[in-house]
């Protein structure tokens, strides 16, 4: 009676995990129950290990898995395919077993987040939308993601995040814009750490140009002989003075830096480029040339 109870139940945890119905003809021995039970077991172990929650969401966001299987899978797994939802991708060089233990704190399982490693420096964190919630509830959500790991695990950790997914079917076009939104922003604006998908700017578009294409505007703004890169002084000293709007005071205040010798280095680029960031156009035709600058740089040394 017993065996027949756990035959029972082993039969029911078949049918919950694959949709598998099976059924064991009447008047076997206890033996045959016994070696029935065993098997059925193993089925179960075999199957968990293969069609667990985060390999079947590492492989719909890597496109692993076909369209017409998403919805069957999802519900095997016990997973809502129309919940809404906001994909996080957190990269660092450090994620660690501290990374994981404390993601697993900012998002207890009873949250319905999926944590779902991507490679040995990147991490998927899919979570629920509440109700209500915005897209400045994303960006505070992933703020807060970002400072925690800073503070408590010690590492720089950079993350975008995406559109707000409506179905599982969505999250593999969901994967790549995010994915783009973190390449973009970790070669634009380095000194971000927290990259929406929506607010790229020129990066978006820089990125997306072609190698010649990028190569001739530069031909265009230092002639044939392109610079490879330019001093982490001088570009410091560029970066805000731009972040200042062109203002020479309050640059020159903010570095703690004489504004004759600010006016100085803003000349030896002029000397260099032939454009003199004071104005406005040329200041907009240098920031763009750095940034194709260092797109260059990427794809030639990848």
């Amino acid at each position: 009676m017993e065996h027949s109870q756990e035959l029972t139940k082993a039969l029911s945890e078949l049918k919950r995990i694959t949709g598998v119905a099976l059924e064991v003809a009447d008047g076997a021995g206890k033996e045959d129950i016994e070696s029935t039970l065993t098997q059925i077991r193993c089925l179960c172990a075999a199957y968990k290990e293969k069609y667990n929650k985060t390999d079947f969401l590492h492989g719909l966001m890597t496109g692993g898995i076909p369209a017409y299987d998403i919805h069957e899978r999802a519900a095997r797994l016990h997973i809502s395919a129309g919940d809404p939802r906001v994909l996080y991708l957190l990269e660092s060089r450090n994620m660690d077993e501290a990374v994981d233990e404390i993601l697993k704190n900012l998002f207890p399982a009873q949250t319905k987040t999926y944590l779902v490693p991507i490679s040995d420096n990147m991490t998927a964190v899919l979570r629920p939308l509440r109700p209500g919630e915005t897209s400045g509830d994303s960006r505070r959500i992933a703020r807060t993601i970002v400072d925690t790991l800073n503070t408590e695990a010690l590492t720089r950790v950079q993350a975008a995040y995406s559109f707000v997914i409506d179905s599982l079917t969505d999250l593999p076009e969901a994967f790549r814009e995010t994915g783009l939104a973190l390449k973009v922003g970790k070669l634009f604006y380095s000194d971000q750490t927290v990259f929406p998908y929506n607010e790229l700017g020129i990066g978006r578009l820089i990125y997306q140009l072609p190698v010649s294409l990028c190569e001739n505007f530069l031909k265009e703004i230092f002639g044939p002989d392109i610079p490879d890169s330019f001093d982490e002084d001088t570009l410091g000293t560029v970066s805000r003075f731009f972040q200042n709007n062109l203002n020479i005071a309050e640059t020159s205040r903010q570095l703690h830096m004489h504004r004759n010798t600010l006016i100085y280095r803003l000349e030896q680029i002029e000397k260099r480029t032939g454009l003199d960031i004071r104005l406005f156009e040329d200041a907009m035709t240098f920031k763009i040339a750095i940034m194709v600058l260092n797109y260059l740089q990427t794809e030639r040394n990848p």
